[in-house]
């Protein structure tokens, strides 16, 4: 079926503008979005799927140093896509919600 072409009105615009989120809430978005388009951070939220994990575990499963992984961590967790329980002096990292993992599967089943 396919759709008619409308022609925006002012009425039809202003009902457009009406539902676009303001400019606060596309930030925020485009922040939360950006953590997605980093190879590292990536990885990292892939890893942090499967298991609960230190920086020293990721930065030996990703073959990175612990300062990379420690500023990527930092990044995702200031978005709120990671958090951390300290066990002693040892920070765990894990996803802050299954929507994170979500986000990726539905990506890589787009992929194809």
């Amino acid at each position: 079926m396919q759709e008619k072409f409308l022609i925006l009105n002012e009425r039809n615009r202003l009902e457009i503008e009406s539902f676009l989120p303001d400019e606060n809430v596309t930030n925020k978005l485009a922040l939360y979005f950006q953590c997605f388009a980093d190879v590292t951070r990536v990885k990292i939220l892939s890893a942090l799927s499967l298991r609960h994990l230190c920086v020293n575990d990721l930065s030996k499963i990703l073959n990175m140093n612990q300062t990379t992984i420690s500023h990527q961590l930092k990044l995702l967790k200031d978005q709120g896509l990671v958090e951390y329980k300290r066990e002693g002096k040892i920070l765990i990292y894990q996803l802050k919600t299954d929507g994170v993992n979500e986000h990726l599967l539905y990506a890589v089943k787009n992929l194809e």
